[in-house]
């Protein structure tokens, strides 16, 4: 695996601010929702298909690869960004994300590019997939991990602690989850409105290993995703801190981007501040 410096960690910063920038762009292109949680997941995806992965773009069907879900799959335009910029597929591409005769959906859905592993959208189920496929590795003896990219309202779903119990019991330490915890959900603040808290300590209770990191620190998620497992016989689960609608600042922390897109002088304010 290749190790992280200095040069290294401005290639990829410069990938994530142009992720975002074409992020915003879609966004206002298609008048879509949901921009506020692309922006937040931006540099864990970044983290993880530019140095994380075992993922070729030539081959990228290999049974050997590392899966990725994006459970959050709400926040398709960074998924669909980030596989562009990694390679997957033309930047092109990205012009029919969630218009009338369009190719992308709003939600990442599998066969519209390649790369997407499953569909996801409907809160609450892609870990139990994530699980599914992490058991198959361990019944085939093959060595290829999976990580799951849940939301933290997410997290309010039932589903997630009976999956959670599940993967813990099977002792699926080729299993990895990365919470997206921005602190802000559909209605509201998460503490108003299913409080997590205390959300690591929820986690370790049913069986897993834990860290939490700041999820918009490059070097950080690079560094953590690079010891998983952290325990044998546990799955992980990383718990990044991040800002809903990070790297715009009129869109950082606020509730309203979840659902708002971009006008023209938005998008021209949004692109200053990238840039």
């Amino acid at each position: 695996m290749k190790k992280i410096n200095k040069e290294l960690l401005k290639k990829y910063e410069s990938k994530a601010r142009f992720i975002r920038k074409k992020i915003v762009k879609m966004h206002t292109f298609s008048k879509s929702s949901h921009i506020g949680s692309s922006l937040s997941v931006t540099d864990i995806l970044v983290a993880l298909y530019f140095h994380i992965l075992k993922i070729d773009t030539q081959n990228y069907k290999d049974k050997n690869r590392d899966r990725l879900i994006l459970s959050k799959g709400h926040a398709a335009s960074a998924l669909y960004a980030t596989l562009a910029i990694r390679g997957f597929f033309p930047v092109e591409v990205l012009d029919g994300y969630c218009i009338d005769a369009g190719t992308l959906p709003g939600h990442s859905t599998i066969n519209c590019v390649p790369a997407v592993e499953v569909s996801t959208g409907s809160l609450g189920h892609g870990l139990s997939m994530g699980i599914g496929m992490a058991l198959a590795a361990k019944y085939d003896n093959s060595n290829y991990k999976t990580f799951v990219i849940l939301s933290d309202g997410e997290c309010n779903e039932g589903s997630v602690w009976e999956a959670a119990m599940f993967a813990s019991h099977h002792k699926l330490d080729n299993l990895i989850a990365i919470i997206d915890y921005n602190k802000l959900q559909a209605f509201g603040r998460n503490k108003e409105v299913i409080n997590l808290e205390p959300f690591n300590n929820k986690w370790r209770s049913f069986g897993w290993e834990t860290e939490e990191i700041d999820g918009h620190n490059l070097s950080k998620i690079i560094q953590t995703l690079q010891k998983v497992p952290f325990k044998e016989t546990k799955p992980s689960v990383v718990i990044a801190h991040t800002i809903k609608g990070k790297g715009v600042s009129f869109m950082e922390n606020q509730l309203a981007w979840h659902y708002k897109s971009p006008n023209q002088q938005e998008l021209e304010l949004a692109m200053e501040e990238l840039d």
